[in-house]
């Protein structure tokens, strides 16, 4: 096996030409920039920095991000091949071997120049599910969010979200004909806050309490002139249309945050591949530059 003779200059130059390296990811990166702008101007590509839409991607993105992943690989890799430095006296393998690595390591810096320009794009797109699913948890616990809300009504703030069920409890009698009778020392609106926060604890707990249910039902007897009987029967009517619209809004957003997790880990799939295609076509891009620089330089030797 013959030995490998290395010249003075082999052992000064590194095996790695950053420079080369650097300026093949960044025209990758504004490459790759430039086409996604474009892909989203012409609707071929549903993938954007600025927004997320939780439906999976389709044919025509994932053609244009394997399109992208192409062009923006192929010229990064071959500018990082045809600009490195000259390997004299270096074994035609091993020549070949740095020019993938060259190749490799441009698309490297080109993705986490890409993922760091367009981070806010990055996240909208892989955890748009995680952002679906803060739905689902305030659904699930709608004594948080109405007791929450409850409070800022009290100190003079936003509407509770259980006021449209407290009016219900609270109106009058079609039939009474007479003008509904007042709780003397408390107003409407206090009354109405009580009823809320009553409300969101049964609803957190599944059920309403017994005691919960007499005294709502007294306080729609005293408002409305329903007799104890009949304004219980309204409390109970309209605590499990309450509880429907809370089981109704949790369904909602467990179908959306699905959706959602259902569509990012689509799109995840097919960004992998896009991108391992690029990591190919990057390394292969860069040897084809390599071969051409090596070839210009012995031309020009012979030229001379």
């Amino acid at each position: 096996m013959q030995a490998t003779q290395l010249s003075v200059s082999d052992l000064n130059n590194p095996g790695v030409s950053w420079g080369a390296v650097l300026a093949g990811a960044a025209a990758a990166a504004a490459l790759s920039f430039i086409l996604l702008i474009l892909g989203v101007g012409l609707g071929l590509s549903s993938v954007s920095p600025w927004s997320f839409n939780a439906t999976a991607i389709g044919v025509s993105t994932i053609a244009w991000l394997a399109f992208m992943q192409l062009a923006a690989s192929g010229i990064g890799g071959y500018m990082a091949g045809r600009l490195r430095v000259k390997w004299s006296s270096i074994h035609t393998d091993e020549v070949h071997f740095r020019d993938t690595a060259h190749g490799l390591l441009a698309w490297a810096v080109a993705t986490l120049i890409t993922v760091a320009v367009l981070a806010g794009g990055t996240r909208a797109v892989l955890s748009g599910a995680i952002d679906a699913g803060s739905g689902v948890a305030a659904a699930v616990s709608p004594v948080a969010a109405a007791g929450a809300a409850g409070a800022k009504q009290g100190e003079g703030g936003g509407a509770n979200p259980l006021d449209y069920f407290s009016d219900m409890l609270l109106r009058a009698a079609p039939a009474a004909g007479t003008p509904a009778p007042t709780t003397a020392g408390v107003t409407l609106a206090d009354q109405r806050v009580e009823i809320g926060k009553i409300f969101a604890t049964g609803l957190s707990k599944g059920n309403l309490a017994a005691d919960d249910r007499a005294y709502l039902g007294q306080v729609v007897a005293s408002r409305t002139g329903l007799t104890q009987a009949e304004a219980e029967a309204r409390v109970d009517a309209v605590y499990a249309r309450a509880a429907k619209a809370a089981a109704d809004a949790k369904a909602a957003a467990q179908q959306a945050a699905e959706t959602a997790r259902k569509a990012g880990a689509h799109t995840a799939l097919w960004m992998f591949v896009a991108l391992l295609l690029g990591a190919f076509v990057a390394s292969l891009a860069a040897t084809f530059g390599g071969r051409q620089r090596d070839h210009e330089r012995v031309l020009r030797h012979v030229t001379i």
